[in-house]
């Protein structure tokens, strides 16, 4: 049960993809303007980085290291990525397509998301797991389920930008900070309310 919080906490607050590792900025500031568009974002990367982990690990554990070809990992792992989000486009586009247009352009930019290989690569690396989490040994459940929160930590991260530019939106700015360097400002802010979670 302790690991278990671990993870959560670990994954959503502590190791924040985003605003801790500054991994996955462009959909971060891009998609973040309103709400509807960053959640849907965010939703697809949680799926998105479950099923990475879900078929990387094993891959990596079973494959990669008994053949002794662990340097080919980010390959591997980017033509995994692809292929993930390349079938969740074509089972959209058939079984969805007013959710497929919604997203329009978000799907594409979820292969180009450096968060997703980011925690791909991150539960490959057992000792450092096994630091973060302060778990006894890392498992392909540990893995799949760090991928899980890794995606709702983006979710959070990037549903609480949406809800702070919108209402920034609304509020007479300076026509110098408007757009991008009021964004840039509130991500700082983000950034370090999140940091706090790293010194308790």
């Amino acid at each position: 049960m302790a690991s278990f919080i671990a993870i959560i906490i670990s994954a959503v607050f502590i190791n924040n993809f985003v605003v801790v590792q500054f991994l996955g900025i462009c959909p971060f500031l891009g998609v973040s303007k309103d709400f509807k568009s960053a959640l849907g974002m965010g939703l697809a990367v949680t799926f998105v980085m479950t099923l990475t982990c879900l078929i990387t690990y094993p891959i990596y554990v079973y494959v990669l290291v008994p053949l002794n070809i662990e340097f080919m990992e980010i390959i591997v792992f980017i033509f995994i990525i692809a292929s993930i989000v390349q079938m969740i486009e074509m089972a959209l586009k058939k079984f969805s397509p007013t959710l497929y247009n919604a997203m329009g352009i978000y799907l594409p930019l979820i292969t180009t998301n450096c968060a997703v290989l980011g925690v791909a690569e991150l539960v490959i690396d057992e000792a450092q797991m096994i630091s973060i989490l302060g778990i006894k040994s890392m498992n392909m459940g540990v893995a799949v389920l760090y991928g899980l929160f890794a995606g709702l930590g983006f979710t959070l991260a990037i549903v609480l930008m949406s809800g702070l530019r919108e209402k920034l939106a609304r509020q007479p700015i300076s026509k110098h900070l408007k757009g991008f360097p009021i964004a840039m400002i509130t991500a700082c802010f983000i950034a370090m309310a999140f940091y706090v979670f790293a010194l308790i």
